[in-house]
């Protein structure tokens, strides 16, 4: 059980003390350093983020492979970091990234290409910027 000093510790200090949760993940969100525009959601673990802060490149960890990836290393759709920040209670990264080409595996700039819209009582979902930049059969079969 953490304690108020635990808490204000990790929320106004300055030691660098990530909350991985059960599984040893943080969610991670990415936007492009330039535009704000929100590019991904990912989880890393600590090997994950020791990577990204030693290589200056995106680094994740894929829970549907278990398996540590870095961004791009199939691709060449590299993530190069511009800033990375830790939210208030140290469970949620946020990196500001230089994306090289398209940061969704479908092959669009970004994974959120589908506007929620409330329909007939419930919601459905319409694209919008959801133009391909690659084939992504091309990278990853299938």
């Amino acid at each position: 059980m953490s304690t108020s000093s635990d808490s204000n510790a990790i929320e106004e200090g300055l030691s660098f003390r990530p909350k991985f949760d059960a599984n040893g993940l943080v969610t991670c969100v990415a936007t492009d350093a330039t535009t704000s525009e929100v590019l991904m959601v990912a989880h890393m673990n600590e090997e994950a983020l020791r990577r990204t802060i030693a290589s200056g490149e995106a680094w994740y960890y894929s829970r549907s492979r278990q398996a540590l990836w870095r961004k791009g290393e199939t691709s060449g759709h590299v993530q190069r970091v511009a800033e990375m920040r830790m939210d208030c209670d140290q469970d949620a990264v946020w990196l500001r990234v230089e994306q090289t080409g398209a940061a969704c595996h479908t092959g669009r700039h970004s994974c959120f290409y589908r506007k929620v819209e409330a329909a007939d009582g419930g919601a459905r979902l319409s694209f919008v910027d959801a133009d391909k930049m690659f084939d992504p059969k091309t990278f990853y079969g299938k």
